[in-house]
This record gives C-alpha cells, structure tokens and sequence, in this order.
C-alpha cells in the first residue's frame, strides 16, 4: 500500500472522527477548529507531498519530514498552553464558586438555627 494513501486515508477517518465528535457535541467549536485545520493540513501534505518539500526547501530543512515533527511538536506545545491557560481559568471559577457556596450554607445555618 502507497504511504501516501495511507496518510490520505488517515487524514478522512481523523477529520470525519472530529466531525462527529461535534456532531455529538462531545467536542467544543473552539477546540473543534484547531483539530479541523490540523487534519486539513495534514490532507494537504498527504494529497501534495511537493507542497511539503518546497516548503522544507525554503525554510532550509533538509529532510522534509523533520518539517512535520516541527509542526507537530509547535502545533501540541501551543495547545497545551492553550488549555492550560483554560483549567486555570475554570479553578479559579470552581474555587470562588465553592467559597460562595460555603457562604451560603454558613448563612442558612444561622438561619435555621434561630
């Protein structure tokens, strides 16, 4: 079997994966974006592997390949900030939310107690 067609092959099942994750609503718009660019592009490359040496040339990598480990390894570390910078976000959230129920019920105490 050709690499390419493989990779080909992957790319629809990734991309037809993340489709129905969204269609399940078991995978967020904002986060479903990335994942649909990422699997474009990898059809991209897949469907025109010169696209990727052209590329490698102009950016002086000398094996082409390496180029998408590159892109793999940036594109992971930029998302990993990315959620992140969300789960400290949402423990900030879940913390001030725990506050104010403890607030709360310390109020309702006093009041059934009186």
């Amino acid at each position: 079997m050709n690499i390419y067609l493989l990779a080909i092959t992957f790319c629809l099942v990734f991309l037809f994966i993340t489709v129905e994750l969204i269609r399940r609503q078991k995978l967020q718009e904002q986060y479903a974006i990335l994942w649909l660019t990422l699997g474009f592009f990898m059809g991209m490359f897949s469907l025109f592997p010169s696209m990727l040496n052209q590329i490698s040339r102009l950016m002086r990598i000398y094996y082409a390949p390496s180029l998408l480990f590159l892109v793999g390894l940036l594109f992971s570390l930029v998302f990993i900030m990315h959620l992140t910078i969300v789960i400290s976000k949402l423990h900030r959230k879940l913390t001030r939310l725990v506050q104010e129920v403890a607030l709360l019920q310390e109020r309702v105490g006093k009041k059934e107690s009186e």
